[in-house]
């Protein structure tokens, strides 16, 4: 009882520290943008990006629930409070660092817990669990695209009047969405495409794969590093394809 009750306060320290950092991520974006370091586009992609990655996460665990882990309910993982979900590192360094490079930025929250042996059927529903983070990318940035029909003037979309900023963080999330969405969609862990590819592993062939998973996890993120200008094309591709579809 003692043990967990010391769990329960050990998380109000870690919110503190990563509210410190988000002032401090601000506050140097807002000084970038000022010396004309990065654009206006890179702050407000990153900013929708990191509300993307959160309800990605939530997903996983709501979905879970559903077929009966309650694993991320018990540990207050399926709140919308971004302090619970946001991971220094993947949710605010990796995807600011990849902003200011100009590489089309991706990250990661906080793991939402999944217990699959307590999933009603764990082999198949593992598969779901996975596929609900892209799903829920593929929602929110068609509701991002409904929404900015609705806001922006049918002149202004099609680009005979600047854009308003409401009609930037809109089609940027709707961006965001769908680059989240491809990205996790690849079949190689850690990403959620994997769940997949296990799902048709046969299941004598299991153990041999999850010896070989750690040395898969980096992979997708060195192959993005290393095929930079063919990410960037198809992010360019993505926006491309988005914008002129709602315009």
């Amino acid at each position: 009882m003692s043990a967990g009750w010391r769990n329960a306060r050990r998380p109000g320290a870690v919110d503190r520290r990563i509210v410190i950092g988000v002032v401090i991520a601000a506050l140097v974006a807002a000084y970038l943008v000022h010396d004309h370091r990065i654009s206006r586009f890179q702050v407000i992609y990153f900013l929708v990006l990191i509300p993307s990655i959160i309800l990605h996460e939530i997903s996983h665990g709501a979905v879970a629930l559903l077929f009966g882990d309650d694993t991320a309910r018990r540990q207050g993982r399926l709140s919308l409070n971004p302090v619970r979900h946001v991971d220094p590192v993947g949710t605010i360094i990796v995807p600011a660092v990849l902003s200011l490079a100009g590489v089309g930025a991706y990250g990661w929250a906080k793991p939402v817990p999944v217990n699959t042996s307590r999933l009603r059927s764990p082999r198949n529903h593992t598969v779901v669990v996975s596929l609900a983070g892209p799903l829920t990318n593929l929602v929110l940035a068609g509701l991002a695209g409904l929404a900015y029909v609705a806001v922006v003037p049918a002149a202004t979309r099609l680009g005979y009047a600047p854009l308003p900023l409401v009609g930037e963080v809109l089609l940027l999330a709707g961006l965001a969405n769908l680059v989240l969405a491809v990205f996790n969609l690849v079949p190689c862990p850690p990403l959620d495409g994997a769940a997949v590819l296990e799902r048709l592993i046969p299941a004598r062939h299991l153990g041999d794969y999850y010896r070989l998973q750690p040395a898969l996890m980096f992979l997708p993120f060195v192959l993005v590093l290393l095929f930079q200008h063919q990410w960037i094309s198809l992010v360019q591709h993505l926006y491309n394809w988005w914008a002129q579809l709602f315009s």
